[in-house]
């Protein structure tokens, strides 16, 4: 077997900025800095999306084979600055992005839009994780829209007597509820569109993670004006010690105190 061929591919000139991403607020941060003088910027996708939307600039899909192979790869590719722009319910890379950057002592941040915030009118009911959901669901309602991804409907698929309305980007797999439709779409929504799928479906309940953001928020607006519960997923916390920035504005001045990134 071959060895990998591990010299590095950045100039010692230039800045290489590592995005973990996936998610809006990474694609716009990769737009943002995609030209710029002396600055290298590479996406990292993990690729459990079929058809995931590419950020501009150089790509890369897949794992990294945790925090072992992260710090690795920080050396090997001469990594200056690691930006965790992931989901906010990932905490494994999280965890993973933390651990790398202590062990080679490459700065990280955190790109993280804020929570969402209940407001008059909403009847919301705040839980720890998905199992807890699912403990709280049958005392709520009997048809129940999903939205937690789907890899988490896996977490309701012991409820008998309720009817789920699971949305994901890609199919789910077992094990699954038994009585299930599947509403296979990608974000952002519309606050008509959620008020009629809210309507065909006759949802009496919602389930989905506090993920934060305008484009699945419709469907919170959507709940209150039908006088619905919603089950809301509190995110798992940080690791200890790691800076977060809620905006790519935040990233771009953060990233200028730390020297010049080209027009």
């Amino acid at each position: 077997m071959t060895a990998p061929d591990l010299r590095p591919t950045t100039p010692p000139d230039r800045r290489h900025l590592l995005i973990l991403g996936g998610t809006t607020e990474a694609r716009a941060l990769a737009a943002a800095l995609d030209g710029r003088a002396g600055l290298r910027v590479t996406s990292s996708l993990a690729g459990r999306v079929a058809r995931p939307r590419l950020p501009a600039g150089e790509v890369r899909i897949g794992g990294f084979g945790g925090a072992d192979g992260l710090a690795d790869w920080l050396r090997a590719e001469r990594v200056d600055t690691v930006v965790d722009a992931t989901h906010p319910f990932a905490a494994v890379m999280s965890g993973n992005a933390a651990a790398a950057a202590a062990a080679t002592g490459v700065p990280l941040l955190a790109l993280r839009r804020p929570g969402w915030t209940a407001g008059p009118g909403d009847d919301w009911h705040r839980v720890p994780s998905l199992d807890a959901a699912a403990a709280l669901l049958p005392a709520l309602g009997r048809r129940v829209l999903l939205t937690s991804g789907r890899q988490g409907i896996a977490a309701f698929a012991h409820l008998d007597g309720l009817h789920f309305v699971a949305r994901s980007v890609d199919p789910p797999e077992p094990p699954l509820p038994a009585a299930l439709d599947v509403l296979l779409d990608r974000g952002p929504f519309t606050l008509d569109g959620e008020r009629a799928v809210l309507r065909e479906h006759r949802i009496d309940v919602v389930v989905t993670k506090d993920s934060g953001g305008a484009a699945t928020a419709p469907k919170l607006t959507a709940a209150r004006e039908l006088g619905l519960p919603v089950v809301l997923v509190d995110r798992p916390p940080l690791p200890a010690g790691v800076p977060v920035a809620a905006s790519v504005a935040e990233v771009l001045e953060r990233l200028a105190d730390h020297g010049p990134i080209g027009p």
